[in-house]
């Protein structure tokens, strides 16, 4: 229970670092910068237990680092998507 608050809380702090991070105007509310965080924190454990530098539910640094990475790609991908959605009905 405690381990998926934890994932809740880091991955709120990582998607906001990923949309502080990305350039230009983001229109996200607060639920999708948080679900995008806990995507990108669980990517970023996959990555670092895969990579042998850390676990899934193990707050450390390579971890944090990919589960930044993650969110920034997964930021910029939902903002392409919602940009090429707002031009279509323009």
């Amino acid at each position: 229970m405690f381990q998926i608050l934890g994932l809740i809380v880091v991955g709120l702090i990582i998607g906001a670092l990923a949309r502080l991070i990305t350039p230009g105007k983001q229109r996200m509310s607060i639920l999708a910068t948080m679900l995008l965080g806990v995507v990108g924190a669980v990517i970023g454990g996959l990555i670092a237990d895969w990579l042998g530098v850390g676990e899934i539910f193990e707050l450390n640094f390579w971890g944090f680092v990919f589960a930044v990475i993650a969110a920034l790609l997964l930021v910029g991908f939902a903002e392409g998507l919602s940009g090429r959605n707002r031009r279509a009905v323009r």
